[in-house]
Formats: C-alpha cells, sequence, structure tokens
C-alpha cells in the first residue's frame, strides 16, 4: 500500500517525527558507559506513553522476524545493525550503538535512527556514521515532488559507494503514514529514472545504513538482531521526511 496524507494528516505527523526526534536525542544524552540496554528501552517506553504514544515495535511480527519484538527501541551495538533486540547489555567504553524508534500518535507514525559511540570513538566508527549520515542528507536534498525512488537510492548509494562501503539492498527505506512499514521501497542504491514518483502527502523513511567490509547479514539466535557476517562494525541513520509541494521536510529532527 502506498498511502498519500491530507495536509492535516502531514500536520499530525509533524507532531509524530517532533516527539520521536527527542526521544532519541534524549536518550542519546542519557546513554553513557555502563548503561544497559534494558535500561534505555525502559526509558524509551516511559517517554512514548507520557507522551499519549504507542510504540511502533512492541506488537511488531513481521514474516522475518521471531516475533512479536516485545520492545519500545531497537538497540544495536557493535556489529549488530538492524532490528537489535535489546536484552541485560551494559555498554562498555568504545561501543558503537544505534538507536532505531518508531512510534504512532495520533493515528500517524514517525521512524528515525541514530548510531554513535558510547565514551572514546574510534576514528573508523566515526567515518562509518558520517558516511550514513552524508548519505542521509543526500536522499533527503534528491527527493521532491516527481522525483523517482531510484533517484533517491542512486543519490544514497552514491555516497555509501564513494566512502568505501558495501551496500546491502534486503532492507532500506520505506514508505510510512498510518502503519510503520508500507511501500514504496526505498533501497540504498538504484538507478535514477526508476521506480515510482514521490507525491506531495507521501512520507518516507529513509534510512542508510551499512557495514564496513561486506554487504552479508545474519540473523542472531533471538530471531531478531541483524548483524555483518564479518563481524565488523555498522551504522544506521534515518530520518522521516514529508513530500511537499515544492520540496521535501525533515519531520523527526528533534525539538521541532
Amino acid at each position: 500500500m502506498i498511502e498519500i496524507l491530507s495536509p492535516a494528516e502531514v500536520d499530525r505527523a509533524r507532531r509524530t517525527g517532533a516527539l520521536v526526534g527527542t526521544i532519541l536525542q534524549t536518550l542519546r544524552e542519557r546513554t553513557t558507559v555502563g548503561t544497559n540496554l534494558l535500561d534505555v528501552d525502559r526509558w524509551a517506553r516511559t517517554m512514548i506513553e507520557d507522551a499519549g504514544a504507542v510504540s511502533c515495535y512492541v506488537d511488531y511480527a513481521p514474516s522475518f522476524g521471531r516475533g512479536p519484538f516485545g520492545h519500545h527501541v531497537c538497540t544495536a551495538v557493535n556489529d549488530a545493525v538492524l532490528h537489535g533486540l535489546p536484552h541485560d547489555r551494559s555498554l562498555a567504553d568504545g561501543d558503537l550503538l544505534t538507536l532505531d524508534l518508531a512510534v504512532t500518535l495520533d493515528g500517524i507514525a514517525a521512524d528515525a535512527a541514530i548510531s554513535f559511540v558510547v565514551g572514546r570513538a574510534d576514528p573508523a566508527d566515526t567515518a562509518l556514521i558520517e558516511a550514513t549520515e552524508r548519505a542521509l542528507a543526500a536522499g533527503i536534498a534528491a527527493a521532491g515532488p516527481g522525483v523517482r525512488t531510484g533517484d533517491v537510492s542512486h543519490a544514497i548509494g552514491s555516497v555509501l559507494t564513494a566512502a568505501g562501503y558495501p551496500v546491502n539492498t534486503e532492507f532500506g527505506g520505506h514508505g510510512i503514514g498510518s502503519t510503520m512499514h508500507q511501500d514504496p521501497h526505498v533501497a540504498n542504491t538504484g538507478r535514477p529514472g526508476r521506480g515510482y514518483t514521490l507525491r506531495p502527502g507521501l512520507l518516507l523513511a529513509l534510512e542508510p545504513w551499512v557495514m564496513a567490509d561486506t554487504d552479508e547479514l545474519v540473523t542472531d539466535p533471538d530471531g531478531w538482531t541483524l548483524r555483518s557476517a564479518t563481524g565488523a562494525r555498522t551504522a544506521h541513520t534515518e530520518h522521516t521526511v514529508a513530500i511537499t509541494e515544492d520540496g521535501v521536510e525533515v519531520l523527526t529532527r528533534p525539538g521541532r
């Protein structure tokens, strides 16, 4: 399903996006060396419920997971990159953490992710994270009414490839609206001029993610957490954006 939102629904999406961005920023500020992943999940739950919102993950049970997910935020550490299931683990100095959060507020969902290093950062980790941030910025800059999804994918993939990282196309960006995952799929690399034509009122969750030296994923025994097949470090950055009449608007920045 591809859902085109009304102006009133896009306005509600702005509120959801601001909440997601603010929660992620708060979680990042609270997370330090020694923080337990279950505490991060508990903090997320409290902020979501206090805002009158609902987590998109607690009851999330897609065909590829061992669901339901049962937690409020994805917490992926080091070589984990997607669907990181929170568990009893305290973060160590130098751990690379990705937080991926999606919530629904007033019937509209928003989805975003950040990657950061807890404590002292290795330059290679910083470069990995910054590559996904630049790729996301390129994808956002490429988006707008009349643009094809392939144009956005090409912009994202060009940055990741130029930085020297392989690109996996199993998981990528997606439409979002009254539900978390919708069409169209927005791969993290692609050919310009191909795919669905973007229209005002469409929401997209754009999410460049990479693994340092492979494009192959493996799944943890928990049935959810996806890791690099080589044990290499990973990073993942995501924003929900709205296609407007004259361009694109980022919805998941904090404090909007």
